[in-house]
């Protein structure tokens, strides 16, 4: 391997969770509730971790996208589907339900840009009725938490798999 080949380390910039802890556990428990709603209203797991991917790549919180990308292939994502995520707008892949949250994802993501408008909440609402909204949103809150977490202290280094 020549020096242009190495890989590069991407340093931890703030060990978040050592330092504030109980900060740390409220957010995890505030991630465990949402997943709990997600439960009660039977949301597909497979759109779950695909709303979380999409959060995660806008964001670039490179922890998340590779923690989300496997946690789909576990929930039985295809590796086709899922490299079409990023760019799910143009891909036939996606059923209309799978739009309407991605396209949730990514309103309430970029929540400075589109201050959520009322259709895109409306679209969901048609899809998934008022329950699955909700919980949908709480699952889009909690990842957009996490993802500010890690792209600003880089406080979770992503495992390099074995070649």
């Amino acid at each position: 391997m020549t020096i242009t080949d190495a890989l590069v380390d991407i340093p931890v910039r703030l060990d978040f969770d050592a330092i504030v802890p109980r900060f740390s556990r409220a957010v995890a428990s505030l991630d465990h509730a949402a997943t709990a709603e997600l439960d009660r209203v039977d949301f597909d797991p497979q759109l779950r971790e695909m709303v979380r991917l999409r959060a995660s790549q806008i964001n670039g919180c490179v922890y998340c996208v590779d923690l989300h990308a496997k946690d789909a292939r576990t929930a039985g994502v295809s590796e086709q589907k899922l490299h079409a995520v990023a760019v799910w707008r143009d891909s036939g892949l996606f059923t209309a339900a799978e739009r309407a949250a991605l396209h949730l994802t990514e309103s309430i993501t970029r929540l400075s840009e589109t201050h959520v408008p009322e259709e895109d909440l409306s679209a969901a609402t048609a899809v998934f009725g008022e329950d699955r909204t909700a919980a949908l949103i709480s699952l889009i809150i909690v990842i957009n938490v996490w993802d500010a977490i890690g792209v600003t202290t880089r406080c979770w280094p992503v495992a390099r798999d074995a070649a």
